[in-house]
């Protein structure tokens, strides 16, 4: 009876503000698990130049910077297999440190993996750059949806990668503290965090010196990815991490920019 109730409400709140996103399963031989055609989600075609410049290396088939993306997710879907995790925040220390770069080219690689489905989200609500990694556009995205009640049908795409969806910031907000913790982000999260049970859902979060966002909403996320720089990341900022993520799972950190030859994917 209660999964009856669920869904009644569901189909309530799709025909009031759109589905999120409809899907038909697709077998074939080459990934006889989990094939998805999105239907009624807007969907891109990445541009060569596009890959390059916001060095989606993960969307390669081959070689050594996708190769360190593949380790990256192995270890990751690892840990959140083992504790029954779904949903991952990746942060960083300060700006410029290279967080959104390992969230998009993360969640790529993790839509890769045959047997599940990935959300990538823009929560870094005062610098958001998720949907400018993938398209020169500008189009609607999580503000629009929060300040003039946008349907989230009408701002989720599929980037051309199987499995993939995207629900990009688009336009700045100056109160993106209050917006994180508001009623309505939390029931947005929550029905994200739900509707779909093989689907992992990678948020691309502020840094957490700049602002109080993290720490508010790091309560809705199952675990932590710390991206830090060599050179840059300085080590009273590290020391501060367990202060800052109290009682947060952190997975792990990444380091970027290692001026180890061995270690230097990007």
């Amino acid at each position: 009876m209660e999964r009856i109730k669920q869904a009644l409400e569901r189909a309530r709140e799709e025909r009031q503000h759109g589905a999120i996103y409809k899907t038909r399963r697709v077998w074939s031989p080459a990934t006889p698990d989990l094939s998805i055609e999105f239907t009624e989600t807007r969907t891109l075609q990445l541009a060569p130049d596009i890959i390059d410049q916001q060095r989606l290396v993960a969307a390669a088939e081959e070689g050594a910077m996708a190769d360190a993306y593949r380790i990256l997710r192995t270890r990751v879907l690892q840990r959140m297999t083992g504790n029954g995790w779904r949903s991952i925040a990746i942060t960083s220390m300060t700006e410029h440190n290279g967080k959104t770069l390992t969230a998009v080219n993360l969640a790529i690689s993790m839509a890769k993996e045959v047997n599940h489905t990935v959300l990538l989200v823009d929560l870094d609500l005062r610098r958001p750059n998720v949907g400018r990694s993938f398209s020169h556009e500008a189009a609607p995205g999580l503000s629009d949806h929060l300040l003039r009640g946008v349907p989230l049908s009408e701002i989720l795409f599929s980037p051309g990668i199987d499995r993939l969806v995207v629900l990009p910031g688009n336009e700045p907000l100056a109160n993106s503290s209050e917006m994180l913790s508001s009623p309505a982000m939390m029931r947005l999260i929550q029905d994200l965090k739900t509707r779909y049970e093989s689907r992992y859902i990678v948020f691309d979060m502020p840094t957490l010196m700049a602002t109080d966002d993290v720490l508010a909403f790091l309560p809705q996320t199952d675990g932590v990815l710390l991206v830090v720089e060599e050179g840059r990341t300085l080590r009273q900022e590290l020391a501060r991490v367990p202060e800052l993520l109290q009682g947060t799972k952190l997975i792990g950190t990444v380091l970027n920019k290692s001026a180890d030859p061995v270690y230097k994917y990007y």
